[in-house]
């Protein structure tokens, strides 16, 4: 059956008291049950509709409209009716149908539609057919022998507004059934809310699991992240499940804990009893009750609410707690959950404007800026700053809410450019709410003035880290000065608790971080308290440190856990440098201070290089490079010989061999001065390198004979195998293959034991491109495969691709054009993308191989192959380079 879009009726079934017909007659509820999925499947057909979904014994599906989506579960009805069923007994199902539209993800529908649904349908009594008024609506003409009759309106479990429900009689159906299970006629003290329940599909479900299987389960989290309306509508969701009732404790007003059995009285309209202790009357109440409290905001109150909920639980053995709390409430047999922020796009992605509603941050943020704004609607122009909005506040909920109430006099792209001062920009809250959930400063002072003083300062010096930090790395740069380096571990083990930074497990180290809208309050407090230069400079000195510490290891067989260790540290890096820069846009400092300062900063991007030229952005690299560059006259010569080296090395990455060849000659012209003869050897090398891409072989040789000779008179073992390999490359290039293959085997005798990843990797390509060339088509392929293996550990996409170009120039040489338009195929769709640039080496060599492949498949199994290629991801196409055992290899 077509899936139906637009305006779509949704029918949704269960069956009434499965659980005990599972328990006393387990077999035949497994043959009663097949029989239900056929008759209600043959039944939901029948009139266009569409199964999405089916959990256990229910049934979610979808219908083009109202009137077929009646009539399929009236004559689902009648066929369970007519059926015989043995053992088990009629199987009683109750359904009900809602009219809306909804969003579509992954083959399933989400949004207030599909929850409202449900929730109509949880209300009714098996054999009971239940529509919302909007569905009634829809209908203009009923079946024969059908009747509407109303119900009058109920609050489902969504908590929102009430819904008028109208029930379907048939004569063959009971008309007559026991009220209907709403929070209108169940116990509990719920308030009605203003606004929908967005997402949280996920931790809806977890919640509910563990308030059902648990005594005390405590929702953690940050402000404003959403924990009371979760809270909330898992209390509605499990209302059916505690026949004593739910009922919402609310604490945010109290300041001394003493009042906490008063607000609970209060919530459950129980009175004080003269002369006894409204505590033990509390207790007495609940002792043989099934009932569920939740107690919100706990966090001012954490002891307070410890000691009674233990007593509680401890002498009232049905009763269930749920809390929500900034910090776990330490009582035995407790249940944390951390509530995550909602979930938002990545920033690499740029989705298209249906698509942000996959995402719950953009839903919400999209849904309450139409409540403020009745004509706001998303477009291709504005679609990118509300993910951006979303994915700047971190997907907190209330944060977005201040957002989306910004819309009503700005637009979307002008919120986005303002949040770097959101704490002025996100006011205007609810006048009715909180006064703390008025503003976002309001909220995250609450939580801040909840702290201890340590906790205080360690919370506003980690706000220096960007990308998050380990404990070593916060020892290091925030310990000192009112913090010993042992206090470090407990107090943000309390921050944590708290729910001001975020603890996560990490394959090498685990880490912390914060979210950064606190990370932002937190840098405010630390300018307010005068630490910003001197947390910022020890920031920097860390880091630089650091890349001391790994730059030894790109030349070994450490190399990739190296460049993953920078690039973990991306973010920091970045902000290390914007210090570094601020730092010489502002000084006052005296010229031997100012060296120092530069010096540093030059050592930061020289030591970065390598991770800017193998996992990229490039762009940013060159940047940075000339940014640094600016000052080179405050560093010292040697300093700025390899500041202009590594900016030579990123502009040659990015095939931009002008200027390149500027920054080496000018950093070869200092290191004469210096006579640094091992330095003039490299900057020898990497002018080669340039004259190469030029096309000036001659030049190149010359280069490349003056560094060997060089290299050899210092015994750089390793430095002799590189230069070999570009000698290598050089006489390739000018056509002479067999000396090419005996400068590459000398550095390959080299190379091969230093353990250089990246060396090894672009050799063994250069010897599988001239073993090819010489028609040596078995040795190509295996140096070429080995290549492709060791650049992937290092994630050198692009070299990956040239290699991958020349396996398919390979398979074209052995006539299998399938597997070489494919590769091609992913190669050029792979370098589109990401922007690559195409080696202008090969370039030539594989466009004419493309024309080959045109003369011998102009067929439509070249153009099926062809698309095969371009639809294939590069991992697929690398997976199958490599599998083992292909003959085709």
């Amino acid at each position: 059956m077509q899936r139906p879009t637009g305006v779509i009726t949704f029918l949704f079934t269960d069956i009434e008291g499965s659980t005990r017909l599972w328990e006393t007659a387990p077999e035949a509820m497994r043959l009663a049950l097949a029989r239900h999925d056929l008759l209600l499947r043959q039944a939901i057909e029948a009139h266009e509709g569409y199964v999405f979904k089916t959990v256990g014994d229910a049934f979610c599906a979808a219908f083009p409209s109202a009137a077929l989506a009646l009539a399929a579960a009236l004559d689902a009805q009648l066929a369970l009716l007519k059926e015989t069923w043995g053992e088990t007994g009629l199987l009683r199902v109750r359904m009900g149908l809602h009219t809306g539209t909804a969003e579509e993800r992954d083959d399933d529908f989400f949004g207030p539609t599909v929850n409202r649904v449900a929730r109509l349908q949880s209300a009714g009594h098996g054999q009971q057919i239940l529509l919302s008024d909007a569905t009634m609506r829809q209908i203009e003409t009923l079946p024969s022998d059908v009747q509407l009759v109303e119900k009058g309106r109920h609050r489902l479990k969504d908590l929102t507004d009430p819904e008028i429900l109208w029930q379907l009689n048939h004569p063959a159906l009971p008309a007559d059934h026991p009220p209907l299970k709403t929070l209108d006629t169940l116990s509990n003290n719920l308030e009605q809310q203003l606004t929908s329940f967005i997402g949280r599909e996920k931790e809806l479900e977890e919640v509910k699991l563990l308030v059902t299987s648990g005594r005390l389960t405590t929702l953690l989290g940050t402000g404003g992240i959403g924990k009371t309306r979760l809270a909330l509508q898992v209390a509605a969701d499990l209302i059916e499940q505690f026949p004593d009732g739910v009922w919402m404790v609310e604490l945010a007003s109290l300041s001394d804990a003493a009042l906490i059995p008063t607000a609970v009285a209060a919530a459950l309209s129980v009175r004080e009893e003269a002369g006894k202790d409204l505590t033990a009357t509390m207790h007495d109440f609940f002792r043989a009750r099934q009932a569920l409290l939740v107690f919100d905001n706990c966090e001012h109150l954490v002891e307070g609410c410890a000691r009674f909920i233990d007593t509680l639980l401890r002498r009232c053995p049905e009763m269930r707690v749920l809390a929500t709390s900034r910090e776990g409430l330490g009582v035995p047999g407790e249940t944390l959950y951390r509530v995550p922020s909602l979930r938002m796009p990545s920033e690499t992605q740029r989705l298209a404007p249906e698509r942000l509603r996959d995402y719950d941050s953009c839903r919400l943020m999209i849904d309450r800026a139409t409540d403020h704004r009745a004509d706001f609607q998303v477009t291709p122009e504005n679609a990118p700053a509300i993910a951006q909005i979303c994915r700047h506040l971190d997907g907190i909920p209330l944060a977005l809410e201040l957002a989306a109430a910004r819309l009503k006099s700005m637009s979307a792209e002008q919120v986005s450019e303002r949040l770097i001062d959101r704490f002025r920009l996100l006011t205007g809250g609810s006048r009715v709410a909180l006064p703390r959930q008025q503003t976002l400063r309001a909220l995250v002072d609450w939580s801040y003035e909840l702290l201890t003083e340590p906790e205080r300062l360690l919370f506003r010096r980690l706000s220096v880290f960007t990308g998050g930090w380990t404990l070593p790395m916060a020892e290091q740069v925030c310990a000192g000065d009112g913090i010993e380096d042992w206090e470090t571990l407990d107090l943000m083990a309390h921050l944590v608790d708290k729910s001001l930074i975020l603890y996560e497990e990490a394959r090498e180290e685990p880490r912390y971080r914060m979210l950064e809208t606190l990370r932002q309050y937190g840098s405010e407090k630390l300018e307010a308290a005068g630490e910003t230069i001197a947390l910022r400079t020890a920031h920097r000195d860390y880091f630089h440190t650091l890349t001391e510490t790994l730059h030894p290891q790109f030349r070994g067989p450490e190399q990739a856990q190296a460049l993953n260790r920078l690039a973990t540290e991306r973010d920091n890096f970045r902000s290390a440098l914007d210090w570094c820069a601020h730092e010489q846009e502002r000084s006052t400092a005296s010229s031997e201070e100012r060296q120092v300062q530069v010096e540093k900063w030059m050592g930061l991007v020289m030591r970065l290089e390598r991770l800017w030229s193998i996992r990229g952005p490039v762009s940013e690299g060159r940047a940075r490079f000339a940014q640094a560059l600016v000052f080179r006259d405050k560093a010292g010569e040697r300093v700025q010989a390899e500041a202009l080296n590594g900016a030579g090395m990123l502009s040659g990455t990015d095939v931009d061999y002008p200027a390149a060849t500027a920054y080496f000659q000018e950093a070869l012209k200092l290191r004469r001065a210096l006579n640094d003869r091992t330095a003039i050897a490299t900057s020898l090398n990497n002018l080669s390198l340039m004259a190469d891409g030029q096309g000036d072989y001659d030049t190149m040789r010359t280069y490349l004979e003056e560094s060997l000779t060089i290299y050899r008179e210092q015994g750089l073992i390793l430095h002799v195998g590189v230069t070999l390999l570009n000698l290598g490359v050089a006489t390739s290039r000018q056509g002479y293959l067999r000396e090419a293959q005996s400068y590459y085997e000398e550095s390959l005798s080299i190379i091969r034991t230093s353990g250089h990843t990246q060396f090894l990797g672009n050799l063994l390509y250069n010897l599988g491109d001239v073993m090819l060339r010489q028609q040596e088509i078995q040795a190509s392929r295996n140096y070429l495969q080995e290549s492709i293996r060791l650049l992937s550990a290092l994630g050198a996409e692009q070299s990956m691709l040239h290699s991958l170009e020349l396996l398919a120039r390979a398979a074209i040489y052995q006539g299998d054009y399938e597997r070489a338009t494919r590769w091609l195929g992913a190669v050029e769709t792979a370098m589109t993308a990401a922007g690559h640039r195409r080696s202008p080496a090969i370039a030539l060599d594989v466009d004419e191989d493309l024309e080959t492949l045109r003369t011998h498949l102009e067929s439509e199994a070249f153009a099926e192959a062809w698309r095969h290629g371009e639809n294939q991801s590069l991992t697929e196409v690398l997976a199958e380079a490599l599998q083992k055992g292909n003959d085709g290899m």
